[in-house]
């Protein structure tokens, strides 16, 4: 390794690390933080801060309209954030948090228009990476944090892809190992009756249905993170297919460099691989990734989603 690139590898050890009292510092100076959860990496500010929340919309080129979720550390720092919490909301957070799923509530008038995105609602999540957790122990107000990536783009799911992404964008990440889930937090909006999941992810609406009751179907314009019809987009091309047989026949009618993702044989461990595999497919050249879906059930229907979004984005390039 020449001194140049030894000399760029020590300083972005630097900036990637276990120290949580750096990243508290950071933070109460209104500077960015990448943060592990077991999701995906979050870009993370300062919630009470509105110019460094205003900073994750730049740093992302995320409109300025699309709410934030807050992280918090317990189910009573939560309930500051809101106006109201619906019984809805106190037994999916007493039965599902710490843990991937993200509650919707109307929130406090001391929740910054920048983060809810100018809505009358706040989005809230206890994550149980135990990094995060002490993390949160030590900035208890209130960690406002997206996917640390650019907006539309592949989620991260280690601390070296928050660095690929973003650079000098962000002043520190937290490094916690790679995420244990690997696609995003369930997302379920209690300020409706029935409530409505508005994102799949690893807790199932069955789990929920089990817990409060019917859910509605989620209607209306996007509203929540990942909600838009195409998100999760690598720089290759996805196919998303309903069997191998299917995926062979359109490896060969591409006449480009392909590779082919089955996420048929093992759902639960594809959701913690997908993002990574992605990525790995960007820079080894890949032009087509052809993606055999899982069932569309359990983990299975947040794999269908990403899938499908991620192909959305080049869905009129070639083969339709």
């Amino acid at each position: 390794m020449n001194r140049e690139l030894l000399l760029m590898k020590q300083h972005d050890d630097q900036r990637i690390g276990t120290s949580v009292e750096r990243a508290t510092a950071i933070l109460q100076s209104g500077g960015l933080v990448g943060i592990p959860t077991e999701t995906v990496y979050g870009l993370g500010a300062d919630a009470h801060n509105t110019s460094a929340v205003a900073s994750i919309f730049t740093v992302k080129g995320r409109p300025a309209d699309h709410p934030l979720i807050v992280h918090v550390p317990d189910l009573a720092s939560a309930q500051k954030w809101a106006a109201e919490w619906p019984i809805s909301a106190e037994a999916l957070a007493r039965n599902f948090w710490p843990g991937p799923l993200t509650i919707i509530v109307t929130k406090s008038p001391t929740a910054p228009d920048t983060v809810t995105g100018g809505r009358s609602s706040v989005a809230l999540r206890i994550p149980s990476h135990p990094l995060a957790l002490q993390l949160l122990e030590f900035f208890p107000g209130g960690i406002a944090a997206p996917s640390a990536n650019r907006f539309g783009k592949v989620s991260p799911t280690t601390a070296r892809h928050v660095l690929a992404d973003l650079d000098k964008d962000v002043d520190y990440i937290l490094d916690g190992g790679p995420c244990d889930v690997g696609v995003e937090s369930t997302i379920v909006d209690c300020t409706v009756s029935p409530p409505q999941v508005l994102r799949f992810g690893s807790i199932t609406p069955e789990q929920i249905t089990s817990v409060i009751g019917p859910l509605a179907p989620a209607t209306g314009p996007a509203r929540a993170s990942g909600m838009l019809d195409s998100h999760y987009a690598p720089r290759c091309h996805v196919h998303p297919t309903s069997s191998l047989e299917e995926a062979t026949l359109l490896v060969n009618q591409l006449s480009t460099k392909t590779r082919v993702l089955n996420g048929s044989l093992n759902p639960q461990q594809f959701a913690h691989d997908l993002y990574a595999l992605l990525r790995l497919a960007d820079d080894d050249g890949v032009d087509d990734v052809v993606i055999v879906l899982p069932d569309d059930d359990d983990i299975g229907r947040a794999i269908r989603d990403r899938v499908f979004k991620a192909a959305a984005d080049h869905s009129n390039d070639h083969i339709s």
